[in-house]
C-alpha cells in the first residue's frame, strides 16, 4: 500500500515531463493545455480517490466511527490543500493561514499551539512584522520541503527562532528576516530548497489570551517577471496548486496512517518517539514526543502520571485513530503545563474515562474506546518516563479521597507578552 501510494504522489509529475518532452511545449503552455482540456482537474480527481487507500488499509479499524471521522478527516486535508495551495500557495505573495486548527488536524495536533504557515521560496528573502499578544512563547521555523515530497516524510527544519532569543519592540513590535546568509539579531535561516514559514504560538490558556498580529512579505525581487493582475491566477499556478493539494491529502493521510498502525502496537503504554523521525517529519526539534494508543475497557478508567520537568511547556493530548485531537471546542480533551493541577509533590495525574469523576485532570474521550495520545515535554531540561494504566473505576473512589485530604493547586499562571530582549 505504501509503495503504490508513493508512486501516485509522483506519477504526475513524470507524466508532465513526458508530455513536455513529446509535443515541445513549454512549462507554460503544457499548464494551459492541462488547465484548458480539464485534464489537471481529473489528475487531482484521481488522487483523491487513490487517497481512500489511507483509510481502508493499513490495518485501521472498520467500525462506522472510525470511517466517518476518516473519510471526513480527508474532506478536511483537501480544504486545507485547497486554502494552502491554490489561495495561499503563491511564495511571491506569501499569506499566514492556518493549515491546522479547529477543523483541519493531523499528526497528534497540539491544541496548544496556534499554527500558521505561508508558502515562500527558499531563494528569496522574506520580512515576518507585527505585535507580540500574550501568549507564553512563539516559534518560528523554516522548513526544506513539505507534504508533497517524499509523501509527506522529509520536512527537515531549515532554522528556528523563539521569541525568548529576540529582540523585542518595549510595546510587543517584532521583526523578523528570513534569508540564506545571517542579517541581524532576528534572523531565521532558510536554504534554497526551504518552502514553508511555519510558525507555532503557544497557548497557556485559551480562553484568556490574545495571538499576535503578524504579516509576512518578500523583500527581494521576485525571480519571474510574469504578471498576473491582483486577485488573479495563472494556469500554471492552478495546475501547480491542484496538483500540491491533491498531494497533500495522500501525503498526510498515507504518513500519518502509518504512524497510527505503528502507534496501536503500544496500546496503554507511551514509549518515546524517535526523535529523527519527528524531526525529519517537521516536529519542534526541542520537543520529546511520547506518541502512542490508548484503549477504554468497559468499567475501566486510564490513569496517566508523570513528574513534568523543568520546561517551556508540557501537555497531554488525546486523538482519535487518525491522529487527531479530540475536539477541544466542547470538551477538556488534553491538558498542559499551565492549566494542571499538580500534587504536593510536583507530579500530576491524569484521568480518562467516559463519565466525569469529580477529579482534577479528568479528560473527556468524547465517546471514543480508543485513539492516539501524546505527551510533549517542550525545552525540557530532562525527559521523566510518563506512564499509563488502566484501573477499575471503583478505583477512583481512593483518588477522591485522597484530594479532599490534600487539595491540589494549578499553576500561578497570568498572560503577559512573551519575554526576550527589549529593545
Amino acid at each position: 500500500m505504501r509503495k503504490i501510494l508513493a508512486f501516485i504522489l509522483s506519477l504526475q509529475k513524470k507524466r508532465s515531463l513526458r508530455r513536455l518532452k513529446r509535443l515541445g511545449l513549454t512549462p507554460d503552455q503544457a499548464a494551459a493545455e492541462a488547465i484548458v482540456t480539464g485534464r489537471a482537474w481529473e489528475e487531482f480527481c484521481d488522487t483523491l480517490k487513490d487517497a481512500g487507500g489511507s483509510i481502508l488499509g493499513f490495518d485501521s479499524p472498520d467500525d462506522p466511527q472510525t470511517r466517518t471521522e476518516g473519510f471526513r478527516y480527508l474532506s478536511r486535508l483537501v480544504r486545507a490543500g485547497l486554502e494552502n495551495f491554490i489561495e495561499g500557495g503563491d511564495p511571491g505573495a506569501p499569506l499566514l493561514r492556518r493549515l491546522v486548527h479547529e477543523t483541519v488536524k493531523m499528526g497528534n495536533d497540539n491544541p496548544d499551539f496556534y499554527y500558521r504557515s505561508a508558502a515562500i521560496d527558499g531563494r528569496m528573502k522574506y520580512r515576518v512584522s507585527g505585535t507580540l499578544g500574550t501568549t507564553p512563547f512563539i516559534i518560528f521555523s523554516t522548513q526544506d520541503g513539505d507534504y508533497t515530497d517524499s509523501a509527506g516524510a522529509s520536512m527537515p527544519i531549515a532554522g528556528q527562532l523563539t521569541t525568548d532569543e529576540m529582540d523585542i519592540g518595549p510595546n510587543g513590535e517584532v521583526e523578523i528576516i528570513l534569508s540564506n546568509e545571517k542579517e541581524g539579531v532576528n534572523w531565521l535561516r532558510t536554504t534554497p530548497e526551504t518552502k514553508m514559514l511555519m510558525i507555532r504560538e503557544l497557548f497557556g490558556d485559551r480562553s484568556r489570551e490574545v495571538t499576535s498580529d503578524l504579516q509576512v512579505e518578500m523583500i527581494s525581487e521576485a525571480l519571474s517577471n510574469a504578471s498576473v493582475p491582483a486577485g488573479g491566477i495563472a494556469p500554471a499556478r492552478l495546475e501547480k496548486g491542484l496538483a500540491q493539494a491533491g498531494q497533500l491529502v495522500a501525503g498526510a493521510s498515507l504518513m500519518f496512517a502509518r504512524w497510527s498502525r505503528d502507534f496501536a502496537k503500544t496500546v496503554n503504554e507511551m514509549p518515546r518517539f524517535d526523535q529523527a523521525r519527528s524531526d525529519a517529519a517537521g516536529g519542534d526539534p526541542h520537543m520529546a514526543y511520547y506518541h502512542s494508543y490508548w484503549r477504554l475497557d468497559p468499567g475501566m478508567a486510564l490513569v496517566v502520571e508523570a513528574v513534568p520537568p523543568e520546561c517551556a511547556t508540557w501537555n497531554f493530548v488525546l486523538s482519535n485513530h487518525w491522529l487527531e485531537s479530540l475536539d477541544y471546542r466542547y470538551a477538556q480533551i488534553h491538558v498542559n503545563k499551565y492549566t494542571a493541577r499538580y500534587r504536593p509533590d510536583g507530579s500530576v495525574r491524569i484521568i480518562i474515562c467516559h463519565e466525569n469523576p469529580g477529579l482534577p485532570n479528568w479528560l473527556d474521550p468524547q465517546g471514543h474506546d480508543f485513539g492516539a495520545m501524546c505527551f510533549r515535554w517542550n525545552r525540557a531540561e530532562s525527559h521523566p518516563q510518563p506512564t499509563i494504566r488502566s484501573v477499575p473505576l471503583k478505583e477512583l473512589d481512593a483518588f477522591r479521597t485522597e484530594e479532599e485530604n490534600r487539595p491540589a493547586a494549578p499553576l500561578d499562571y497570568a498572560p503577559s507578552r512573551p519575554g526576550g530582549r527589549t529593545i
